[in-house]
């Protein structure tokens, strides 16, 4: 039986090529205003830094930051574009455009493939203008190419052609690890597919299973090569405890589990869409021609559910960092099923579906009200805009100046190929901006002379969840949770002058001077 739906509409061959190069000039312009931006957070800390010792020195392993143990494909990308066009964060951007613009094509042939044309073009609407996939498009993070090779992995399996399959998903693993959880849960659904009635069984595909267990080989050769240069096979011991050996507690599993739930089916203004979708199923399929309207079929249906149930139960088990980007390669999956749910059953499912690219809209420029990662809309550019002004700040009224600061402004200040400040800082580093850590650094002023301090989170003024005392002690517990002090209650720590604070929804940033800086301004 074949498993993919027959449609004359899907039987017309829109080529890749133009396809793709649509969506990056699409891109390419809504993002515009973004392409100068310094580099953000994790793109500091870790991915930048390692591309950069690439393109330095040849290494696959960084040497300027600790080896998180990542896979090479993506840091080599941006090193060879680099190499090419000139080391600036908008050769960064444009290229990692270039790659959300091929898992954009990847999204309209997979959704074409298993359903129609119709439903192609609104998934991919739906997907590029989600908050998340949105800001990700640009960030060099390595979540965006590890779903786009799976999506393409995917069209290969729906289409049995195993060679595409088994190239694919090779790629999405040596983009990130965690890509091997796609052909794995493929290949338990194959196993009970064959088990199963007759009426799920494909031969073709049967026979064709056990070349989902080749995408190992790579990541295998790549974890023994970076054991025999580090003596680490996942990374730094700190990483490691931080993602695997600090994750392993029943309740933060169940915790996190429900989190992944959420941010695969309801998270930033995606329940409107999945909830359309729920609400659909009650009415009966329309009808073209005196025939129903097709869904998608049941066995790649079942496909997608494993795939979003093995990222939903693996990154809850690991990864400490609960973070929206991971579920990059599902969270499309379940767009191109509800879309197609809504064609097949709701009239005017165009409005809806325009009704919900609104909100996905609204929701990159207004953040919830509750705590997320700054990286998932628009309030990232905030975070880089206080950043900039304050570190401008700091480097014009106290060139010379010490500064205690948090990550990742230390890096932020430190190094100058990010792209925040022209000449770098010496920085005194602490771990945030708790009592504790500042109340520590208040017992040796003499280390530094300027204290830039800002929120580590986004905070929102009434969080719907700040009523429930025990969700608050498991953050704290299992999700590293910590609150930052004020600008002003820092000040008055350190025993410093508040000189300079700014402020942005849910976040602030702010410049403390100390006494021993204004004596020697003085004299």
């Amino acid at each position: 039986m074949n498993i993919l739906a027959r449609d004359d509409e899907r039987k017309l061959n829109f080529r890749s090529g133009p396809v793709f190069a649509l969506l990056f000039l699409a891109l390419l312009l809504l993002h515009i205003s973004l392409l100068k931006l310094p580099y953000f957070w994790d793109e500091a800390g870790y991915y930048v830094p390692a591309a950069r010792d690439l393109l330095l020195t040849g290494s696959l392993i960084p040497h300027s930051t600790p080896s998180n143990a990542h896979p090479p494909l993506v840091l080599a990308y941006l090193a060879l574009c680099w190499k090419i066009a000139g080391f600036t964060p908008v050769i960064t951007r444009v290229a990692m455009l270039f790659v959300a613009a091929f898992s954009l094509t990847g999204v309209f042939q997979l959704a074409r493939r298993v359903a129609n044309f119709e439903v192609a073009v609104a998934s991919t609407i739906c997907t590029a203008v989600y908050p998340v996939f949105f800001t990700q498009s640009s960030l060099a993070h390595l979540d965006m190419a590890a779903a786009g090779f799976t999506f393409w992995g995917l069209l290969a399996y729906t289409e049995t052609r195993s060679r595409a399959m088994i190239f694919w998903f090779s790629m999405a693993v040596l983009s990130k690890e965690t890509a091997i959880l796609a052909p794995l849960a493929l290949f338990g659904w194959e196993i009970i597919r064959a088990r199963s009635s007759t009426a799920f069984k494909s031969g073709s595909l049967r026979r064709k299973k056990w070349f989902l267990l080749i995408p190992l080989l790579p990541l295998i050769l790549w974890y023994a090569y970076h054991y025999l240069r580090t003596g680490f096979i996942f990374g730094n011991p700190e990483f490691f405890r931080y993602n695997v050996q600090g994750t392993l507690y029943p309740i933060r599993i169940f915790l996190a589990f429900l989190m992944r739930l959420w941010q695969t089916v309801g998270y930033l203004s995606l329940y409107v869409l999945t909830v359309a979708a729920m609400l659909a199923m009650w009415m009966p399929p329309l009808k073209d021609s005196g025939q129903q309207r097709e869904r998608i079929a049941l066995p790649v249906q079942f496909s997608f559910l494993a795939i979003i149930a093995a990222y939903s139960l693996a990154l809850a088990i690991v990864g400490g960092a609960v973070l929206a980007r991971y579920m990059l390669p599902v969270v499309p999956l379940v767009i191109i099923v509800c879309v197609s749910t809504l064609r097949r059953r709701v009239r005017m499912w165009a409005t809806v579906i325009s009704i919900v690219v609104a909100v996905f809209v609204v929701a990159l420029f207004v953040n919830p009200p509750y705590g997320f990662s700054l990286e998932d809309n628009l309030a990232y550019r905030d975070y880089i805009e206080l950043h900039e002004d304050a570190e401008t700040f700091v480097q014009t009224h106290y060139p010379h100046a010490r500064v205690l600061t948090a990550w990742p402004a230390s890096d932020e200040l430190s190094r100058t190929y990010l792209g925040f400040v022209k000449q770098p800082s010496s920085v005194f580093r602490i771990e945030d901006f708790t009592i504790e850590q500042l109340i520590s650094a208040s017992d040796v002023r003499s280390k530094f002379d300027v204290a830039l301090v800002f929120s580590t989170k986004y905070e929102p003024a009434h969080s719907v969840f700040d009523r429930f005392r025990l969700w608050q002690e498991w953050k704290i517990r299992f999700f590293r949770f910590h609150r930052d002090v004020s600008p002003t209650a820092a000040a008055e720590i350190l025993g410093g002058r508040l000189v300079y604070v700014d402020r942005k929804p849910g976040q602030w940033a702010g410049v403390i001077e100390t006494q021993q800086i204004v004596d020697a301004l003085r004299h």
